[in-house]
């Protein structure tokens, strides 16, 4: 049996499961208004939201943690088993918040799901080096980066209306299970990679073999494995620093929104769990389409004859340029509509600029360095998601988030320069 455009369907089951990771992960957000006031019901709103913060940079550090973990698991056992361990381990911590008693369980449990959760990114990663060629990897990218925003649409309404009727406990129990039932089509359908996988067509296969430009690094008609050196000279190449650097720039913009949209709207607008749910979806719109905005715009301009280096840094510069002024507008937003559009605006920007930035491993490494690279910049990525994410309750004292926007706009230099600075040109590296 032989299956069409194959890569398609293995990115959308990734997109899928990415989709699944989101609705997990937000369900807490979401639902802590309730959970607060049940679990701890002496405690008042900024006492409350203090626990909200300890919990959440418990589950960033051991995000970061599993990142590390997860780019060596896949880099040494493949996508397919990799994805398995990890979705696995996540939907059956998703289900064990249902059993949280107070800090620590519920902590404990944070953990758990912070550590299997981040296998999803250097999988996505490797996936995409993996089954695209060079000129789609921007725009798989942003497909797989999409399901995020639409876990994100997704699990506000659907966990609002499921609160009507559920418990918060049962309500991550149901969550939990989604991903268990991903399993089954992805062992179906995701046997080997593309170069032996039996129901890939031989057209597709050559299209993707030949259009990874870094797995033929000699420049003879064989293909080899591309320049995949070891830990320590990877991060000898200033480029990789510049892809570490800019992932710790960028990604606490995406955490600061995906922590603390509900908790900004119950603490600004006063929203419940059921007005929430109406409201929090709208910034994720933004998301999702900025990023198939990002790897569309990638692949034409490619497909256009720009470089890889001038498609990257376009794009980068881009996303930076319009998340700068928005992010400042958030200090005085108005009235919560004009909020969540500005936070839309903001998501479309960061979208539009990360799939690029997560693209830069597979730009410059061959595919058995891919995960490594990635691995390091997803933990270095929410190392910085930490430190901000620890900060918020002490910047947001009384209300006043614009402290915290403000660091947001400088983050977004700051990703801009790493990759003009560190990464002059974006292209396969050799050996030094």
């Amino acid at each position: 049996m032989k299956i069409k455009n194959l890569r398609w369907w293995v990115v959308g089951l990734i997109a899928l499961a990415t989709i699944i990771n989101y609705i997990d992960r937000q369900a807490l957000p979401v639902l802590w208004p309730d959970m607060a006031e049940e679990l701890y019901p002496e405690k008042n709103p900024d006492e409350r939201k203090e626990i909200y913060a300890i919990i959440s940079t418990i589950f960033i550090l051991s995000y970061a943690f599993g990142q590390a973990i997860f780019g060596k698991i896949f880099d040494k056992v493949g996508t397919r088993i990799g994805f398995t361990i990890s979705i696995g381990f996540w939907s059956i911590a998703t289900a064990l918040h249902a059993f949280a008693k107070g800090v620590v369980s519920l902590s404990i449990f944070r953990s758990l799901l912070g550590i299997a959760e981040a296998g999803n990114w250097p999988g996505a990663a490797k996936g995409n080096a993996e089954w695209f060629p060079t000129k789609e990897r921007a725009f798989a990218q942003g497909l797989f980066n999409s399901g995020a925003a639409i876990g994100g649409i997704i699990a506000f309404p659907t966990i609002g209306f499921l609160s009507v009727y559920l418990s918060w406990q049962y309500i991550f129990i149901v969550v939990g299970l989604l991903g268990l039932l991903w399993l089954i089509p992805w062992w179906i359908l995701v046997k080997s990679p593309p170069k032996k996988h039996p129901w890939i067509t031989d057209e597709e296969r050559d299209y993707i073999l030949t259009g990874q430009n870094n797995q033929n690094m000699d420049k003879h008609d064989s293909l080899d494995e591309g320049y995949n050196p070891n830990t320590s000279e990877l991060l000898s190449h200033k480029e990789s620093w510049g892809v570490i650097i800019a992932s710790a720039a960028i990604d606490p913009i995406w955490w600061l929104f995906i922590f603390w949209i509900p908790i900004y709207l119950n603490e600004v607008y006063g929203m419940d769990v059921k007005a929430i749910g109406f409201y929090a979806w709208v910034p994720y719109v933004g998301a999702m389409i900025g990023a198939w905005f990002g790897g569309l715009l990638a692949q034409n301009r490619i497909k256009a004859g720009w470089t890889v280096n001038k498609t990257r840094k376009f794009i980068i510069t881009l996303g930076c340029m319009i998340m700068l002024p928005t992010l400042l507008a958030m200090a005085n937003p108005g009235a919560p509509e004009t909020a969540v559009v500005l936070m839309a605006v903001i998501l479309f920007g960061f979208q539009t600029t990360i799939g690029n930035v997560q693209t830069l491993p597979s730009d410059l490494f061959g595919g058995k360095s891919v995960g490594t690279l990635s691995g390091f910049a997803g933990m270095a990525a929410k190392l910085g998601a930490f430190g901000l994410t620890a900060l918020v309750p002490w910047l947001t004292l009384g209300g006043n988030y614009t402290p915290a926007f403000i660091i947001g706009a400088t983050l977004a230099i700051i990703t801009m320069a790493s990759i003009w600075i560190l990464c002059p040109k974006i292209q396969p590296l050799k050996a030094k």
